[in-house]
């Protein structure tokens, strides 16, 4: 019995959807940083930076109308996926990930910020 119940518990984490260990909430406040250049949200238009409704998912430099550095359609013709992983390194230091970007933002310090930045935005398709 007591091997089921453990199976059926890893089972479920299993099956559980892919979401960021942030908290949206949280994640929100930091996004304030961002809100500069960025827009999310049912009225959210291309800034300095494009929406970022939907990013998590999205293929770097896709979102339509927007015009973005050729460094970064390149890199979404390379495979440059936005997951948790890719926009975890890029919030960190985004001239790592994609050299010669537009972005001229150096990144966020904290690991909790940038968790709970990719949380909030995921709430976001």
């Amino acid at each position: 019995m007591r091997r089921l119940t453990l199976f059926t518990a890893l089972l479920g984490l299993i099956a559980l959807p892919a979401l960021a260990d942030g908290d949206p909430a949280a994640g929100e406040k930091v996004f304030k940083k961002c809100k500069a250049c960025h827009d999310v949200g049912a009225d959210a238009k291309n800034k300095v930076g494009p929406v970022l409704n939907g990013v998590v998912g999205r293929t770097a430099g896709t979102y339509p109308d927007f015009s973005y550095s050729d460094a970064m359609k390149t890199a979404g013709e390379e495979g440059l996926v936005w997951d948790e992983e890719t926009l975890d390194k890029y919030l960190k230091k985004p001239k790592d990930v994609v050299p010669k970007t537009k972005m001229t933002f150096a990144g966020l310090r904290k690991e909790d910020d940038i968790k709970d930045v990719i949380a909030y935005l995921e709430t976001f398709e």
